[in-house]
């Protein structure tokens, strides 16, 4: 029933309503004649205790207008019953109705909402019916004479009391509208967030399994060379160096972005293949590559899209990481990429040992999908005659 509001907001209504109560005390009290010049029955000590007692309904009502508005709407009520059974005409005290229907409009429930709209429209005739048909002010009752009058009475209170609510119902309508559109930044604003930690946490993966694959390849390698080859040795740890200190590298950059959220990741393109086939060639892998036709790199214009670039490259680092560590031993890769004009075709295909189920593993394979639906490609994974297969399509250009 009653609304959160500020202190501020707090000591502001209270402030305006006794500023009203000042105003609008003496005006009743001074207030000797009804409406059209009909005397009151009552004495001057009487004219002070009412016109107090209608000051101050009407001004509990603005001071809790946006603290309660159904209470607000209650005690206008109660004051306008009171003024009407005390036989007085309409007063300044009746300003404070006006504030009222606003604040029922702009900061009430529902209920509430349509309550203030109802009020407006019986308000305005039952001011209608009490000035031209009360005991007071009767004056003879309605009439045909007095009939167009009482109308246009009737509309001019109804758009009056109308204009109130509907400028408090617009203002509730704009503040929501804000705050739909707020609330609606935020949610694109976080979606932004997750798809930047999404991408962050993918390219991780990238890097630190490939990494990871190449020189774990490398170390069982220099173990088993140490003591025949110390050449080979010290060949596979330079690798392993190497293949370290890149990692970390790029590590640490997506660290520095996840943390400041600033800068860009580590972007390969395709003329980092050739680094990314040598690192499997290192590994031990039998690595046999078919590019053709070749991508267009005669100008700015030809070359393929940095985000197909970059798909191609992840999808084949997370498809050579898999042979490599789940690949049937000494198994040749076979990777086969062609740059149409229109898209790009992608087929790594490595032997896998026999009963084993290698679309199962684990993220990388949902990694290599959403990599190339973010590009608007597809990728399938499957094993086809006791060779693991993923084959990708990711279009080029407008298509993309």
């Amino acid at each position: 029933m009653f609304r959160r509001l500020k202190t501020y907001q707090l000591v502001t209504d209270v402030s305006v309503a006794l500023v009203f109560l000042l105003v609008a005390w003496p005006v009743e009290a001074v207030m000797a004649t009804g409406a059209f010049g009909v005397e009151y029955l009552f004495g001057s000590d009487g004219h002070t205790a009412f016109g107090l007692l209608i000051a101050g309904i009407f001004s509990a009502a603005l001071a809790v207008r946006r603290l309660s508005p159904a209470l607000a709407l209650g005690l206008a009520w109660l004051g306008a019953v009171a003024q009407i059974g005390l036989g007085r005409p309409p007063s300044f005290s009746d300003v404070a109705i006006f504030a009222v229907l606003y604040a029922t409009a702009a900061y009430g429930v529902r209920p509430v909402y349509w309550a203030g709209f109802i009020s407006a429209i019986v308000g305005a005739l039952v001011i209608t019916v009490y000035l031209f048909a009360g005991p007071v002010f009767a004056g003879g009752g309605l009439s045909w004479q007095t009939l167009p009058i009482a109308l246009v009475t009737l509309v001019a209170a109804a758009f009056a009391l109308g204009l109130s609510w509907t400028i408090g119902a617009l203002v509730r309508t704009a503040v929501r509208a804000r705050e739909n559109r707020e609330a609606q930044q935020r949610a694109e604003a976080e979606t932004v967030a997750e798809q930047e930690r999404v991408r962050i946490a993918r390219d991780m993966h990238d890097v630190v399994a490939h990494s990871l694959a190449v020189v774990i390849a490398q170390a069982d390698g220099a173990r088993y060379a140490a003591a025949t080859d110390p050449a080979v040795a010290t060949d596979a740890l330079a690798t392993i160096s190497s293949t370290a200190r890149s990692a970390l590298a790029d590590v640490r950059l997506l660290l520095g972005q996840l943390r400041h959220r600033q800068g860009d990741g580590p972007q390969p393109t395709i003329a980092d293949l050739e680094e990314l086939y040598a690192q499997v060639r290192a590994a031990g892998v039998e690595l046999r590559v078919d590019v053709d036709p070749a991508p267009q790199r005669s100008s700015a214009e030809g070359e393929p899209a940095a985000a197909v670039q970059l798909a191609v490259y992840r999808i084949l680092q997370e498809a050579l990481t898999n042979a490599l560590r789940h690949g049937a031993p000494g198994g040749p890769v076979d990777v086969r990429l062609a740059w149409l004009p229109d898209r790009v075709e992608l087929d790594v295909r490595n032997p896998i040992v026999p009963g084993t189920q290698p679309g199962r593993f684990g993220h990388g394979l949902i990694g290599m999908r959403e990599r190339a639906q973010l590009a608007g490609g597809r990728l399938d994974a499957a094993d086809e005659f006791g060779a693991f297969t993923v084959r990708a399509h990711i279009p080029i250009g407008d298509l993309a």
